[in-house]
């Protein structure tokens, strides 16, 4: 059997490969502490659990139209309009099978062999992984660490040009946990502006913040009809297992999303869409509790990993990932996490799984129990003991 050869242009996300390993190593009796995965080690809330069984038992069953049924679409646009300050058309939302497929779509979509797609590196993986798949030209937009994990932007400037079709964005940034500034968004909505290319901002942990505000790039001047925001319940209510997501697109996207929803997986889920309402719509406790949880457990690794030799780390702001330099340790990004797992019992990511410019870092998820932190930060400091 021969693949097609665009397969091998089609990457991946090395968390799951570590999960795997991982899982792997516990099989055969070795302890593992799990800070590779980027979820919420929360259960998803009660009220909208019993959502879901309720609508299995009220016969939500069935096919739903592609974009969404329109009761959760309008619970999504009422819930982005309070959000972002400007009234959201439930004709502008779609809901997907997760977030991902929002941007597997929206670069499907938009960019043919050869035009280019600015992407945050240190990013999420799959943005370059789909743009390489499509054929497009990925140009890193470097995040650097002087900057807080925020892109210069006299080098964007240089990078936008009239090849450049889409510019990603990612605030709070995974894996980094930066925040980009609301003075650099309004650059980078003149410099899209400029070249005229489509923004895809991905805000899927925008109640994540730990300091300051949510801010969208959407919300500067003649930038709603040039931008598409990525969203989902992942995050926010801890659904990863839900798989549900959304998109707020511009009226000319909004048909041809649909169509390739029709065409590859037919709709969502109905239940978690039924879920998903009852979520955006209900109690928000649990959004502030888990952040809460979170903003300790910060203090907690950060502090810890500053006071391991060989290694430093600058406060997240958002979202529940520490991202560490360990070029003082003297090892590369994979070695220390390969060796981190092997030997010392913790899954974490090489920064380098993030893109090129993550060399010298690791990602860890704070997205684990006080105690088991705690437990990992000691493994690790143990690990590094004889070697720095």
């Amino acid at each position: 059997m021969r693949l097609a050869s665009r397969m091998e242009r089609l990457g991946t996300e090395t968390a799951f490969e570590i999960l795997a390993k991982a899982k792997k190593l516990e099989a055969q009796g070795k302890d593992i502490i799990h800070l590779e995965i980027g979820e919420p080690d929360f259960d998803t809330p009660p009220h909208i659990r019993a959502a879901g069984a309720e609508a299995l038992e009220n016969g939500f069953t069935h096919y739903t139209p592609s974009p969404g049924i329109p009761e959760v679409r309008a619970s999504i646009a009422a819930h982005q309009t309070q959000r972002q300050g400007y009234d959201v058309s439930p004709e502008n939302v779609v809901i997907t099978p997760g977030a991902k497929p929002i941007m597997f779509f929206s670069i499907m979509a938009l960019v043919e062999e050869g035009d280019e797609v600015i992407y945050p590196d240190p990013g999420f993986p799959i943005y370059k992984s789909m743009i390489d798949y499509m054929g497009g030209k990925a140009v890193p937009m470097r995040l650097h660490e002087e900057n807080g994990f925020n892109a210069d932007i006299d080098s964007l400037r240089a990078s936008a040009n009239e090849r450049t079709k889409l510019i990603i964005l990612n605030s709070p940034n995974n894996p980094c946990g930066s925040v980009i500034p609301k003075s650099d968004l309004a650059e980078i909505a003149e410099i899209a502006k400029s070249v005229d290319a489509v923004v895809l901002t991905d805000e899927v942990y925008k109640d994540l913040y730990f300091e300051g505000q949510h801010e969208s790039i959407s919300q500067f001047d003649d930038m709603r009809e040039r931008t598409i925001i990525l969203d989902g319940m992942s995050k926010s209510y801890a659904m990863t297992g839900w798989r549900m997501g959304y998109g707020v697109f511009p009226d000319q996207l909004v048909e041809p999303i649909s169509r390739l929803i029709t065409n590859s997986v037919s709709c969502t889920n109905a239940p978690t869409q039924i879920a998903a309402a009852a979520a955006i719509d209900g109690p928000q406790d649990s959004v502030v509790s888990m952040l809460a949880e979170f903003r300790v457990r910060r203090e907690l690794i950060v502090g810890g990993l500053n006071n391991i030799k060989g290694i430093s780390c600058i406060q997240p702001k958002g979202a529940f990932y520490a991202f560490a330099n360990i070029k003082g340790t003297g090892m590369s990004s994979q070695e220390f996490s390969d060796q981190m797992l092997a030997e010392g019992g913790v899954a974490l990511l090489s920064g380098t799984a993030f893109g090129d410019f993550g060399e010298g870092y690791i990602r860890l998820s704070f997205a684990n129990s006080q105690e088991n932190l705690t437990k990992a930060l000691g493994r690790i400091g143990d690990f590094l003991k004889d070697k720095v």
